[in-house]
């Protein structure tokens, strides 16, 4: 904007500059001719004056000081014919002058301002000072490149005061832009700084407005969804007791185990919505892919599934936490025994890459099919929300999800999780 707003001033302004100044400097030049002319014509009046009155010598004497003074070739044709003062061709203006008529005629190279003097017993004499070009300009170059100079510099000044007033304008939308973008990154807490004119002010006043009362809603559905998981452990606990009387040891180890992942989902969904700050959560992928792979293996083995896990040799930090990346592992490994037949096998491989890690599930069922994609919906009879919590860890980490068919029919769902940024 700022650029734009100085090109503008600097056409208007040249626009107005040029419609002032090309007047102007066709007056200086039309000024500095007439000064010209007249300047040469009070010279040949006053070498006229002395034509009846001086001796030829005299004459011819007065015409060279005149002309040393001036530096006009200053001329004077006598009635017998012949010429005192600089040599000069006797030009039609002159025949015309020596009839009793005073002018100033226009030659190839300049101008003859041309006085008659008449009453000399020979008849006529015409007194000629000669005015080249360079005598009707001189002093014009010199005014037109001052004009130029103050055009220059009024323009230069009007692209100033505009770029001042145009930072005044962008700085304080510069900052709105700015709390927005802090907003929709996640930082609530972002409020602008009122300035500039009344409407911009108005407007970063409505964008506070408006982040405090998203803040409130936040609030509100935290406080909510915190309250229904908190109801949550009722039934949890009557669960636990449940699984704490069978008979059977091993099954209430086990369904013991189900119950404490389901309580430790409970409270991590209890942390999460409570959670004030939008901190940049990281995990290691590497540890974290291989306990919930380990953890769905156990379950795999009993139903005869083939499971290929592949990890990267080192720690490979994501920006995710933990209990989101476990979280989505275990909706995709889940949708895996969900909507394959048992004995289906798949893999699981982690590999690093520039952006961050590369998070591939692969199985060898029947693979996607057209409603499976949706968030809400699927044509297994789930809910669909398995592959939008991948698909949301992913994009929170600031990578993506890819999803599609793999070369033998199975499905594969790819995540692309974002590095840690580091501290600024």
């Amino acid at each position: 904007m700022r650029r734009w707003l100085a090109l503008l001033v600097a056409a208007t302004t040249s626009l107005v500059l040029v419609a002032l100044l090309v007047p102007t400097g066709l007056l200086v030049r039309a000024l500095a001719q007439s000064g010209a002319v007249n300047q040469a014509t009070a010279e040949a009046q006053s070498v006229a004056a002395s034509v009846g009155t001086a001796d030829r010598a005299a004459l011819a004497l007065a015409a060279e000081r005149t002309s040393a003074s001036s530096g006009h070739a200053v001329t004077v044709f006598l009635p017998d014919g012949s010429l005192v003062g600089s040599p000069a061709p006797r030009s039609p203006a002159v025949e015309l002058a020596a009839r009793g008529r005073s002018l100033v005629a226009q030659t190839p190279s300049g101008l003859e301002v041309l006085v008659s003097v008449q009453g000399l017993p020979g008849g006529t004499a015409v007194v000629r000072a000669y005015l080249a070009e360079a005598d009707l300009r001189r002093g014009v170059p010199e005014v037109w490149l001052g004009m130029l100079v103050l055009g220059l510099a009024l323009i230069g000044l009007g692209i100033l005061v505009a770029d001042r007033l145009a930072l005044a304008l962008t700085r304080p939308m510069t900052g709105l832009a700015r709390v927005s973008h802090r907003l929709a990154a996640g930082d609530l807490a972002a409020r602008t700084t009122p300035g500039g004119p009344p409407e911009v002010r108005d407007v970063g006043l409505a964008l506070d407005h408006l982040a405090g009362r998203i803040s409130d809603l936040l609030a509100e559905e935290r406080e909510t969804a915190a309250d229904i998981s908190h109801r949550l452990r009722t039934p949890l606990t009557g669960l636990r007791l449940e699984a704490e009387s069978l008979a059977d040891p091993e099954e209430a180890a086990r369904l013991g185990a189900r119950v404490d992942a389901l309580e430790r989902a409970v409270s991590s969904v209890i942390l999460d919505v409570r959670r004030r700050s939008h901190e940049q959560a990281a995990c290691d992928a590497v540890a974290v892919v291989g306990d919930r792979v380990a953890f769905w293996s156990v379950l795999a083995e009993d139903q005869e599934r083939p499971v290929t896990l592949e990890l990267p040799p080192g720690p490979l930090t994501v920006a995710a936490g933990a209990a989101e990346l476990s979280a989505c592992v275990d909706a995709l490994l889940g949708n895996v025994f969900a909507h394959t037949p048992d004995g289906a096998g798949f893999s699981v491989r982690l590999t690093p890459g520039p952006e961050g890690a590369r998070l591939e599930v692969a199985d060898t069922g029947p693979g996607f099919g057209a409603a499976a994609l949706g968030r809400g919906r699927s044509g297994a009879g789930s809910t669909g929300l398995g592959l939008d919590i991948a698909r949301r860890t992913a994009e929170a980490s600031g990578g993506s999800m890819t999803v599609g068919d793999g070369p033998d029919g199975g499905a594969v769902v790819v995540l692309v999780l974002g590095r840690r940024s580091s501290p600024s």
